[in-house]
């Protein structure tokens, strides 16, 4: 029980709690603090992974909450500010999508073969969702103050986020059918025959 409730995963547990703090305080107009918790929220992003490695405290838990919190936290940040036209409701479509389709892909992969696919993070994934932060955060220090040199600015980190993350989702979806092709079940089975029949007698 301590091992699962180390520190890394403690600060990603605060991370997904921090979620309905944000949202509140997103809907209270409360923009300065609800900038304050999502900065917080990419800290302690940063901090349980740096943590985890150097103290070798890697978990099978952490490995699936710490992704699951990222994007909890940056779905509920775009859905919410693509509703009060924080930001560009195309960017909102495009990050929700992608996540979407991934999700959907890995269990459809996984219904078709029943194996699991271990997804690793690419680059394009990584620059994604630093894009994807720092464009929440500009929407939100928008919000507080209008600065023509800031629009231009948060008009450009629009355009890379959603350039990157259409670019990583479809390198993921690459990257799910090249792995598909390789294990996915011979097609060709005789009526009444089972699969495992029918792969002996391919290497026999």
């Amino acid at each position: 029980m301590l091992t699962v409730l180390n520190l890394p995963n403690f600060l990603t547990l605060l991370r997904i709690v921090a979620i309905p703090l944000f949202l509140i305080l997103l809907e209270d107009l409360r923009y300065g603090e609800a900038l304050a918790v999502f900065v917080a929220a990419g800290i302690t992003d940063g901090l349980d992974g740096a943590i985890a490695r150097l103290m070798h405290t890697k978990t099978t838990l952490g490995a699936y909450l710490d992704p699951a919190a990222d994007k909890l936290l940056l779905l509920s940040a775009f859905i919410a500010l693509g509703f009060m036209h924080a930001v560009p409701r195309w960017l909102a479509v495009v990050v929700i999508s992608r996540d979407v389709v991934i999700v959907l892909g890995y269990f459809l992969l996984f219904m078709l073969t029943q194996r699991t696919m271990q997804v690793q993070p690419s680059v394009f994934g990584k620059l994604s969702t630093f894009l994807q932060l720092t464009a929440v955060a500009l929407a939100l220090v928008a919000l507080q103050r209008s600065d023509p040199a800031l629009e231009s600015i948060r008009a450009i980190v629009f355009y890379l986020a959603g350039g990157i993350t259409a670019v990583s989702g479809l390198q993921y979806m690459y990257r799910g059918l090249a792995w598909f092709a390789l294990e996915a079940p011979p097609a060709s089975v005789e009526i009444g025959q089972r699969p495992d029949d029918a792969s002996r007698r391919r290497h026999a």
